[in-house]
């Protein structure tokens, strides 16, 4: 049986989160026709899966990108609703990071329910309401209430985008859809405050709002028209009710309605609070947790304190000073490139000297360049702004940076995909849930820092924790990650 066939049994197998009942002697088991089954999603034809994995890649850009759009437009929006208070003023921007921590636990169990793509296409919808909303707002109030909203909707595709690949690809395909797909929230908070200084300079800031609304509302369409249900146990279900309608036969039912007969508010229960019991039971879980976290934290800090060291201290005008985000977006482009073209390869060269038997640890090599990468970007990007050298040295070192960044995230998202295959809506759901809050909170502090320790120790001391956390986190994956994957009756394998 080949190995997206036998990913596929075990993928039916009973919830470890609900009591197994008898199987009922006569049943008829629903399932694949055979490993080469057209419907099964691994089987698809390549152009729709790269069709599902791009439309997927643009829903988890748009929102990330909402996220920073407003960041050159926080000191124009602050004037208007007379803001003094510095943590008031980036909460505005911080917020709708605070609702990427929350809606992922929701969304992500519910995909795992009533599938990927009605989760999605509804959230967004909640979305594209709230995001509309912002424009409008007259308040710092209203806004920061409206922001919160609107990320609560905006957080479907990162907690639903690493399940739909899971779905799609086999291990060994992975790798290169996860780069694609992974690129798109940390790109779209690279790009879009270039898009937010050049509309705030030109127009108003509540055109930022209204140009992510008419962007989004065109994914949605897209969406609709070519985003096709992935989720195997959702399928497999809409095939057991066919048949069950085209024969008046009842007893077609797949693995997962046999061994549950619990009602729909217990399945519910039990997929909503699947994620914090990953959270707080899972080791691996909550490793992975913190060092994304602090991952995800350290690119926020950076993007929000981007625009004050181009307009302050080189004196730059909004519009100008936002272009240097080329430099982290191309820095986030060539750290994807390079996990596209090496991760799957890495993986399969390892796999073939272990007998031909894969291991999520195989992902794990990439992440020693991050943890170089990481801390020498953040050094350079520090005391070439702290000397206020030529505007390439902190270009320069914001690019190293953000390269290491998309590698250390890639690898990480990639080997919770591999590791959580059924789960891996839920276990992205529980390490986003502490990265959002990460996001949340690293730039609230982060003006303090700066005004205190200045760029070179502030971003010196960043770069020291980066070095204690990435230096023996890959060393730790590799000798520990399968004995702390054995422990839980979640993962694969």
């Amino acid at each position: 049986m080949s190995d997206h066939a036998q990913q596929d049994v075990a993928r039916e197998k009973a919830d470890p989160d609900i009591e197994r009942a008898e199987t009922e002697p006569h049943s008829k088991l629903v399932t694949w026709e055979g490993p080469d089954d057209p419907e099964n999603p691994k089987n698809w034809k390549p152009s729709t899966k790269w069709s599902a994995v791009i439309i997927m890649s643009c829903f988890t850009f748009i929102s990330p990108a909402s996220s920073s759009i407003v960041a050159p437009a926080l000191g124009t929006i602050a004037t208007e609703f007379h803001v003094t208070n510095e943590i008031e003023s980036q909460l505005t921007l911080s917020v709708f990071l605070l609702a990427f921590a929350v809606g992922p636990l929701l969304l992500g169990p519910l995909s795992e329910i009533y599938g990927r793509v009605a989760v999605l296409q509804l959230s967004n919808l909640l979305y594209l309401a709230f995001n509309i909303a912002c424009g409008v707002s007259q308040s710092t109030g209203q806004m920061i209430a409206f922001r919160f909203l609107s990320g609560l909707g905006g957080s479907a595709p990162l907690a639903i985008g690493g399940g739909v690949l899971s779905d799609l690809f086999t291990p060994e395909q992975r790798g290169k859809s996860l780069a694609i797909y992974s690129l798109a929230p940390m790109l779209g908070p690279t790009i879009a405050p270039i898009a937010g200084g050049f509309i705030t300079a030109h127009t108003s800031w509540r055109w930022i709002f209204h140009a992510t609304s008419i962007a989004d509302g065109l994914i949605q369409l897209c969406g609709l028209l070519f985003l096709r249900e992935t989720y195997t146990p959702v399928l497999l279900r809409r095939k057991a009710q066919k048949l069950r309608q085209n024969t008046g036969d009842p007893s077609y039912r797949t693995e997962t309605e046999q061994s549950n007969d619990q009602t729909v508010p217990q399945i519910l229960r039990n997929a909503l609070v699947r994620p914090f019991k990953l959270l707080t039971t899972q080791p691996i879980i909550q490793f992975l947790a913190l060092y994304i976290a602090y991952i995800y934290g350290l690119m926020y800090l950076v993007l929000s304190t981007f625009p004050t060291l181009w307009t302050h201290i080189y004196n730059e005008s909004i519009g100008i000073g936002s272009v240097n985000y080329i430099a982290l977006g191309i820095g986030y482009w060539s750290g994807s490139q390079i996990c596209a073209a090496l991760n799957d390869r890495i993986y399969q060269t390892l796999k073939r000297k272990n007998n031909g038997i894969g291991r999520p640890e195989f992902r794990i090599p990439l992440l020693a360049l991050a943890a170089v990468l990481t801390p020498l970007g953040l050094f350079t990007y520090g005391w070439t702004a702290q000397h206020h050298t030529h505007w390439i040295g902190p270009d320069l070192g914001g690019g190293i940076f953000s390269m290491g960044i998309v590698i250390a995230f890639q690898c990480m998202q990639t080997y919770l995909v591999d590791a959580y295959t059924t789960y891996a809506a839920s276990a992205l759901a529980a390490v986003a849930c502490l990265r959002s809050l990460a996001g949340f909170g690293f730039p609230l502090f982060a003006p303090y820092m700066y005004q205190t320790l200045h760029y070179g120790w502030g971003n010196s001391l960043l770069g020291f924790v980066s070095i204690a956390i990435g230096v023996p986190g890959p060393i730790f994956l590799w000798y520990y990650g399968e004995t702390l994957r054995k422990m839980s009756p979640y993962a694969a394998g």
